[in-house]
């Protein structure tokens, strides 16, 4: 049945399916660089100051070797920022990836603001940075290349009809920049990082002693077995899990191309774990790893288990595993602020967060109102939907959501 279920800027090029391979996206572009001459204030916000040119270039992700150079050695760059995530969004969803950055053609990338343009003949159009991604923080080491890098987003897009910009930052930096050029709040959501510098025995300690600590305790004693890597045998059974999952919550899944091509790309970065119960899956999540964070991006389970307590044991074993091979920090993805359940879970974790700011322009302080309400009444429809139908609306509408 698993089987069955998976079946004015610069523009590029896609096509409308989004199909095709990375080599034939790039054969489809025209990498001259764009050179975009915005004027960017120097002064303190709100005050009437001289004006300098800054000249704002584009370049292509997929192409240019030098952004991959600047995402490997900038603190700021995260694992949505590397060129394997922006080749997934381009394969699966035909997203047209585009950095804004201040650096010469000549030069070394210093600097660089990365968006995805979106054309949705259901949603519109639009540059967001970036789909599908908790958190991408702009690329930059001073206000003045913050602003620049603002400004050129700007300027490159034709906001008639409904279009927009979305940044979606980790740091207060941006907010600071963008809310004086017109960017308002769009979302908020808690962002949950535990820190792995501490020794593993003092981890376990910190962790919630009746919701975390005797629930994997109990997955131990009901001798699960774990499986982990990224097989396609593991990922058939992640999805399975997943496409349950999110029928629960009355939510169609991503296709299933998309974890395909996440797997293709990413390589060892990514790692599934998935908990067995005399063979049955019963619960997986998914992993991603950059330099010295690991990130936990997916987690399902199947909730006629939930006794056994596997997603915890996954996610302690992934903690585990993650700090013995050097990382410092496990990244639990964002929350929305309106998820009880799930905010509850992660603070039994980590007890303190961050808040996340997503940063839209032009737009007013909705802080997606009208997404909520819109999201509740498709998830009514969504729940009369039997599971297939479900997975093939999955299919049909993610690329046009990013």
């Amino acid at each position: 049945m698993t089987e069955d279920m998976l079946g004015r800027s610069r523009r590029l090029t896609w096509s409308e399916e989004g199909a095709g391979s990375i080599q034939e996206y790039h054969d489809h572009q025209d990498h001259r660089p764009v050179d975009l001459c915005v004027a960017v204030s120097n002064g303190p916000r709100g005050l009437a100051q001289p004006m300098t040119s800054e000249c704002v270039r584009t370049v292509n992700p997929l192409s240019d070797q030098r952004w991959d150079d600047l995402v490997a050695r900038h603190p700021k760059a995260s694992a949505f920022h590397q060129r394997s995530w922006l080749e997934a969004l381009a394969l699966t969803y035909g997203y047209e990836p585009v950095v804004f950055t201040t650096s010469s053609p000549a030069t070394e990338l210093e600097n660089g603001l990365v968006f995805c343009r979106i054309k949705s003949w259901l949603t519109g159009s639009r540059m967001v940075s970036l789909p599908f991604s908790d958190h991408c923080e702009p690329i930059c080491d001073s206000v003045e290349e913050m602003s620049a890098l603002i400004c050129g987003s700007q300027a490159s897009f034709d906001f008639k009809h409904g279009e927009y910009l979305e940044v979606r930052p980790t740091s207060e930096d941006f907010g600071r920049s963008g809310e004086a050029m017109g960017f308002r709040p769009a979302a908020r959501y808690s962002l949950h990082l535990i820190d792995l510098r501490p020794d593993v025995d003092d981890l376990f300690r910190g962790l919630d002693k009746d919701s975390v600590q005797r629930r994997i305790k109990r997955a131990e004693r009901a001798g699960l077995v774990e499986r982990f890597g990224s097989s396609d045998e593991l990922l058939r059974h992640f999805y399975g899990l997943f496409v349950i999952t999110r029928n629960r919550h009355n939510l169609p899944p991503p296709p299933y191309a998309w974890f395909q091509n996440l797997l293709h790309c990413q390589g060892k970065a990514l790692e599934i774990r998935v908990a067995y119960l005399d063979e049955i899956p019963i619960a997986a999540i998914l992993t991603l790893r950059f330099r010295k964070v690991c990130y936990f991006k997916y987690g399902c389970s199947d909730a006629r288990f939930n006794k056994f307590a596997a997603t915890p044991w996954l996610l302690w074993n992934a903690i585990v595993a993650a700090k013995s091979n050097g990382a410092l920090e496990f990244d639990m993805g964002r929350t929305q602020e309106d998820n009880a359940g799930l905010l509850a879970f992660k603070n039994h974790w980590v007890s303190r967060h961050k808040q996340l700011t997503y940063w839209k322009f032009p737009g007013t302080p909705s802080l997606g109102l009208a997404d909520s309400r819109m999201l509740k009444m498709a998830k009514r429809v969504f729940s009369h939907m039997p599971q297939r139908l479900l997975v093939a609306t999955g299919r049909l509408v993610y690329r046009h959501i990013g």
